[in-house]
This record gives structure tokens, C-alpha cells and sequence, in this order.
């Protein structure tokens, strides 16, 4: 269908998929979790790419991720005493200024709230879940 040679060039491929109104962009993600019924797969540096074909829009995630049982209700504090540390010595996880600033657009709640909200879940997806199911 696309010649012969084993392969076509990217170029050309690109001009096609332009023509036929496809738009392709790379995603520079720092991890993709994909969360199921049972598990969560979790990608680290993970090559993301959003194809955009006439408004529908499609991701292609490549990389090995991790794979973890999903905990129901698992807190950090409470996976910290199940792996033997010291709760009070393991520190919260950091989240920045427009880390809250997402959470707190997203679910339309205070700064302040936004932030104990991601403190609590460790999460700015889980964060924002939480606060609009309140």
C-alpha cells in the first residue's frame, strides 16, 4: 500500500497525514498511569503522542511501565507502616504552586483546599475526584 523498501519516509508519511486532516504531536509526559478495576500501570518517561484525526483525539503511550495492585482506600501513611518505616520520617510529597493552582480550577474549590486535597491523595487526579465528589 505505501511502496516498497521496507518502510516509508517520515517526511512523506508526515504530508500524508496532513492531507488527510491527521495532526500528530509528540507529549512531553513525565509519567502516565493507567489505572484499572485491579491494578495501575504506571509509565516513567514514557513516549507520548496525541493524534488528532478530525477532533478525535487519540494517544499512543510507549515504554514498559510498572505494574502495582490498586489499593482501595491505601493511604501513603499506611503503605509506609506496611513496608516497616517510620510514617513521621517519611516526608509528604511536594506539589507546586500550579500543581495546586490545577486542582483547585479543576474542582473550583480555595488554594488551601486544593492543597490538602493533594496532600491527602498524593495525586492531582485523585485530588480533583475527591473534591467534586464532596
Amino acid at each position: 500500500m505505501f511502496g516498497g523498501g521496507g518502510g516509508m519516509n517520515p517526511r512523506k508519511m508526515k504530508q500524508m497525514m496532513n492531507q488527510m486532516g491527521i495532526d500528530l504531536t509528540e507529549i512531553d509526559a513525565e509519567e502516565v498511569i493507567i489505572r484499572t478495576e485491579d491494578e495501575e500501570l504506571v509509565f516513567h518517561d514514557a513516549d507520548v503522542q496525541e493524534m488528532d484525526a478530525q477532533g478525535q483525539k487519540t494517544y499512543q503511550i510507549v515504554g514498559e511501565p510498572d505494574t502495582r495492585p490498586r489499593g482501595e482506600g491505601s493511604t501513603e501513611t499506611e503503605e509506609v507502616e506496611e513496608a516497616g518505616g517510620d510514617p513521621e520520617i517519611e516526608s509528604t510529597p511536594e506539589f507546586s504552586d500550579e500543581d495546586v493552582e490545577i486542582v483547585a480550577r479543576r474542582a473550583e474549590v480555595s488554594p488551601e483546599k486544593a492543597r490538602e486535597a493533594l496532600e491527602e491523595t498524593g495525586d492531582l487526579a485523585a485530588a480533583v475526584q475527591q473534591l467534586e465528589t464532596e
